[in-house]
């Protein structure tokens, strides 16, 4: 694909993404916006070993940690590893196994767990994992992990050379930890009073989140308490709740709209810009200046039966080129319009950083700038 085409293809794209911006905001459910307090995962994590590698685990010289966690594993087996004994295992692994806690989890759940390796292991396909306790935050151990793992990534070596798909030092075992412990949650313990969180502060969405739920109860049963929490006075019965909450989540509700704001993605040249944003009118010149150095080399020899050396020259030649700028007006109401006029200045996406921040610094864009 030639620049050209690319280019094309870019501006199509960003104007796509315009076209569905600007499209008039949507009612949405409350469960999409907001979430009841306590109802959230939790992560855990623990430390654990992989067996049955095929000679694709640690080197125990260089990873001492794998060898002692085995020789304590084995010690509480019952089997007892002479002090000293060095073990040149390669099919054994040391990983850390993380998970998240789903809310109301109770004992016998199943969960998923991800195993990453700590050590020097090339690979954990073909492994085990031996049984693991996964802790939460406050040191208790709430699930324990064990199984086969899958590996999504491949590789093979002969002769010197090498080939290898996708990552292979980490893998996953669905269904590969069992929940022990639940984590405690009471809700509506304070007389059926919940809390209901929004996912981004904003005041307006509050206000309007408050009268959809006082409008379908017919009666006021929220009210907020900032930009971010409401307060829902729920029965005080169990299964009553359950259907409250069912209730309210289900409830639709226009959100005010987002604050302008532009995003760099400084390391991809991404640009992205919602529908809020706008530009003053504005004048434009935006030049590219490059410096390309050609070297050449030539070879100088002597006269026949000379007494001089052949000594290689070099040539180099340096040729500044600037790209014609001239003034440009910018100037649009709504993203269509900002995108239309960003695109006739024919800018790449590490000039439209420059550009917008200069517009931003002399006033003209109306928006927040953020770099990722």
């Amino acid at each position: 694909m030639t620049a050209s085409s690319l280019r094309l293809v870019t501006r199509l794209l960003v104007l796509l993404l315009a076209a569905l911006l600007a499209l008039p905001a949507q009612a949405e459910r409350i469960r999409e916006i907001a979430g009841f307090a306590g109802v959230r995962d939790n992560v855990l994590v623990g430390y654990g070993l992989v067996v049955g590698l095929d000679g694709t685990g640690d080197q125990t010289m260089q990873a001492p940690f794998t060898g002692q966690s085995l020789t304590n594993m084995l010690s509480q087996l019952g089997i007892t590893v002479p002090p000293g004994t060095n073990m040149q295992l390669r099919n054994v692994a040391a990983v850390m196994v993380t998970a998240d806690l789903p809310p109301f989890s109770r004992p016998g759940q199943r969960l998923d767990v991800n195993v990453s390796s700590v050590g020097n292991a090339r690979s954990l396909r073909g492994g085990t994992l031996l049984m693991t306790p996964l802790k939460g935050a406050d040191g208790d151990t709430y699930a324990i992990a064990q199984g086969n793992l899958l590996v999504a990534g491949a590789g093979a070596e002969a002769g010197g050379s090498s080939v290898q798909i996708n990552q292979q030092a980490g893998g996953r075992i669905a269904g590969g930890a069992m929940v022990e412990r639940e984590v405690a949650l009471d809700l509506g313990a304070n007389g059926g009073l919940l809390e209901l969180e929004l996912k981004e502060t904003d005041f307006g969405t509050a206000q309007r989140v408050v009268s959809a739920i006082n409008n379908e109860f017919g009666r006021p049963v929220a009210a907020a308490r900032n930009g971010r929490v409401i307060a829902l006075d729920g029965p005080a019965n169990d299964n009553s709740r359950v259907n409250f909450m069912a209730r309210v989540e289900n409830i639709r509700v226009t959100p005010m709209e987002a604050a302008a704001r532009v995003v760099f993605n400084s390391r991809t040249g991404s640009v992205v810009m919602n529908s809020a944003v706008t530009l003053h009118r504005a004048a434009v010149a935006h030049g590219n200046l490059s410096i390309v150095i050609d070297t050449r080399f030539g070879v100088s020899q002597p006269a026949p039966f000379g007494e001089g050396e052949t000594v290689v020259i070099p040539d180099s030649e340096i040729e500044i080129q600037q790209q014609d700028a001239y003034l440009r007006m910018v100037e649009g109401a709504d993203l269509v319009d900002v995108v239309n006029a960003l695109n006739a200045l024919g800018a790449t996406p590490d000039d439209l950083m420059a550009i917008l921040e200069a517009l931003k610094a002399a006033g003209s864009l109306r928006a927040d700038l953020e770099i990722l």
